[in-house]
């Protein structure tokens, strides 16, 4: 099994690019089934998670054809199978998002329950009832949920709790449901805006997405386009805090300041000094010492919880004490345990982690449990004095391409061992 090792005390300096995201890439990629021509994306990432999602396209019979610099091309026009199966489905949550299309162009999906990170209860039952509203029959049967429908229906749909996934795969079966279909309660991350961009490209009309209120008028069909995936705010924030606990100085391109508002502010607080280039160049510097900074995690425009485990990490080596709440899920804080045997000075109680500052790390072996987590162990490995080793870092690689060699080319002594 491959491990990282890390050798900290380096500050990191140049210039890396900013891979398309995850986040964006999945739910495009499970869009493609609604409409039986040649669908092209571009900017996709070189993820595992991305590659579970095309195992699980070319199960269905999509014809797929990769190009290493041009992106991906997709024809649905053959689609026959509408079973994902529990040996893709178990290992990544999105896969999900493949029941909507299928139920709603196909009249039928068959999808193992889902699996993921251990993070915490992320259920599946608003995709389930808001399929119910819109006409879909759906039972539970043997770890599948089994969906048919003649042809779905416009339905209003309140989502509580808010839910990206749920609001993407509802607003997917809508885009060709027979009438208007309005989600209230919409997540309003900027994937969700990109894949209605999309969807509108391919001649959905959908408004309103970016807000809480989402309303899509379906169609008949849906026709093939072109479409270049937004970059990863997660993976860019995430570089923007390696930056600052090893107090270094990096440019990140092709990337999107609009969408990290909220990083930015509490990077700021901080005391890291970023520049706002362009809209797609960020340049990010840090002092030493860093100020602590509270944060509480909640939905878009709020905190980002695929960021917390991060900003712990920064908020460990701060001068003082800060409070990180974890409001999105239950069991988000797995990855302190692992951080205390670096040196850091956290103490957690229920949802909140109460982080007194430490003058420095020291390395040991540590290892990831989900794929944020195993993140903040390599940024905690790049500040620490002496060398980190992380263990089941197959997580790392479901969400960041190339971390490695990014790292390696801002002067992180880092590398991966097999075995």
């Amino acid at each position: 099994m491959d491990k990282i090792i890390v050798r900290g005390g380096h500050a990191l300096r140049g210039t890396i690019p900013i891979s398309g995201a995850k986040n964006a890439t999945l739910p495009a990629l499970a869009a493609t089934l609604l409409t039986g021509e040649r669908v092209h994306l571009s900017n996709i990432p070189h993820l595992k998670d991305v590659t579970t999602m095309l195992e699980l396209l070319g199960q269905h019979g999509s014809a797929i054809t990769i190009d290493e610099k041009l992106g991906v091309e997709i024809d649905n026009s053959q689609v026959n199978n509408f079973r994902a199966p529990y040996d893709l489905v178990r290992t990544m949550r999105a896969s999900i998002l493949v029941m909507g299309p299928l139920v709603a162009r196909h009249g039928q999906a068959e999808i193992s329950l889902p699996g993921g990170c251990a993070i915490g209860s992320r259920p599946v039952n608003l995709h389930i009832e808001g399929l119910r509203k819109m006409g879909a029959q759906i039972s539970l049967d043997e770890g599948y949920i089994r969906a048919k429908a003649k042809r779905l229906r416009g339905a209003r749909i309140y989502l509580n709790p808010v839910t990206v996934t749920g609001t993407e795969n509802l607003m997917m079966a809508a885009a060709l449901a027979d009438g208007r279909t309005v989600l209230e309660n919409a997540a309003r991350e900027p994937e969700v805006t990109d894949l209605a961009i999309f969807l509108n490209k391919m001649g959905a009309r959908i408004q309103g997405a970016g807000t809480s209120t989402i309303i899509i008028d379906g169609v008949e069909e849906l026709r093939g386009t072109q479409h270049r995936i937004i970059p990863d705010r997660i993976e860019t924030a995430t570089f923007m805090v390696a930056a600052a606990v090893t107090h270094g100085d990096i440019t990140l391109t092709d990337t999107d300041a609009e969408s990290l508002e909220s990083p930015i502010q509490k990077l700021r607080e901080s005391g890291v000094v970023i520049e706002i280039q362009d809209a797609g160049r960020i340049r990010v510097s840090a002092p030493d010492p860093l100020l602590p900074v509270n944060l509480e995690t909640c939905p878009y425009p709020g905190f980002p919880t695929d960021l917390q485990a991060q900003m712990l990490v920064l908020d460990s080596l701060a001068q003082g004490v800060s409070v990180i709440t974890e409001t999105v899920f239950e069991n988000r804080f797995m990855h302190v345990s692992e951080l205390q045997r670096l040196g850091a000075d956290i103490r957690v109680h229920g949802n909140v982690a109460e982080v007194h500052g430490v003058d420095h790390l020291l390395g040991a072996p540590v290892m990831a449990t989900d794929l944020r987590a195993s993140a903040s162990l390599v940024l905690a490995g790049l500040a620490a004095e002496g060398a980190t080793t992380i263990s089941r870092v197959y997580h790392i690689d479901r969400g960041y391409e190339r971390i490695e060699e990014k790292l390696q080319a801002l002067g992180a002594d880092i590398q991966r061992t097999s075995g």
